[in-house]
């Protein structure tokens, strides 16, 4: 397959990577000193074991025109850095492309193709201004939900820490060919890629977690077994957990794994950083809207009770507001410690 992937960040660089290394036709659509890297080395991906490999046959440009039509356009990119390529986006579609979104939270395509009394609705939270859902036909999408944690350690040189789990499903819950093959890909990338007839339930089932973790992570600069570990802390991620399964089940989601369940599985991931911890030690903008504020826009219109959630949001989208205005990050230093 022809398989174009925006960004090259730490999922985008883990997925062209491993498909470039199954023998796929890669091009990374990128810029800066990744675009340089890949360019000029390739892709290396270190593996959770600590071996090396180096995608060398690997395309990367920042021209969009000169990648050209493409079966499959993978969105690598976080979610509030989807708008400004949109407009690009047609360059690399032939008659039969397919886009596989892979933002985490509540994707802008939630309610196209839904079926249910919010058939259309935009969600305003990663849409704002409906560019998105407007520059993608809703007939190209299909939906992915990503589990793997990798990071990006150095230009064009991506970490896989832990996770294979990259679930497929047409947005309208239909099993076509297309998302077949895709999964047949994806399976001989190495990835598990089931095709699932309810996308959106796993999309909630791996929310579930990061609207909680990540802010409660971003905020106190704890990685996921420090707040799990921590009474209270385990106990305002568990209240930001129910909340978000009553807004869940208003939409007609059932939860196919127990709460404490999904705490434990974010336990043993240990002494990860989360995505959002990582952005704002880097000074980097945080994913808060798709992991945070979708759910309090999709609680607002099902009329469902966050006050949990509600603080946590305030509070992390003003620590971005301060990072934003102070141009800065903000990063545990350790204090060095006198001699007795």
């Amino acid at each position: 397959m022809k398989i174009a992937i925006i960004g090259a960040g730490a999922i985008g660089g883990l997925v062209g990577a491993k498909l470039a290394l199954a023998g796929e036709d890669v091009t990374f659509l990128v810029r800066g000193r990744n675009l340089e890297a890949i360019r000029d080395h390739g892709i290396k991906l270190v593996t959770h074991d600590g071996w090396e490999h180096t995608a060398t046959g690997v395309r990367a440009t920042d021209d969009y025109a000169e990648a050209g039509p493409q079966d499959v356009v993978i969105l690598g990119m976080k979610a509030h850095q989807v708008e400004p390529v949109v407009d690009e986006l047609p360059r690399l579609f032939g008659p039969e492309t397919i886009v596989v979104p892979m933002q985490n939270g509540i994707p802008y395509w939630y309610f196209q193709r839904h079926g249910g009394p919010h058939e259309g609705t935009r969600v305003r939270s990663v849409d704002p201004h409906g560019r998105i859902a407007a520059g993608i036909p809703a007939e190209r999408v299909i939906g992915c939900v990503v589990y793997p944690a990798s990071e990006l350690v150095a230009p064009g040189v991506i970490r896989h820490i832990e996770g294979d789990r990259f679930p497929l499903g047409e947005i309208d819950g239909s099993t076509t060919p297309r998302v077949q093959a895709l999964s047949e890909c994806f399976a001989n990338a190495g990835f598990k890629a089931p095709v699932l007839d309810n996308i959106r339930a796993e999309i909630w089932l791996k929310l579930w977690g990061n609207l909680s973790f990540n802010p409660i992570s971003s905020l106190t600069h704890s990685t996921l077994v420090d707040i799990c570990r921590h009474p209270l802390g385990r106990e305002v991620a568990a209240s930001m957990m129910r909340e978000a399964q009553a807004v869940a089940q208003e939409l007609g989601i059932t939860f196919r794994v127990p709460l404490e369940k999904r705490i434990a599985g974010a336990e043993k991931v240990g002494k990860h950083k989360t995505s959002m911890l990582q952005d704002v030690e880097a000074g980097r903008e945080p994913e808060i809207d798709a992991l945070v504020g979708s759910v309090v826009e999709l609680a607002r219109l099902t009329g469902t009770p966050t006050p949990c959630i509600d603080t946590v949001h305030g509070l992390v989208k003003l620590l971005a507001r301060t990072m934003a205005e102070q141009q800065g990050h903000v990063r545990l230093v350790e204090t060095p410690r006198l001699a007795a």
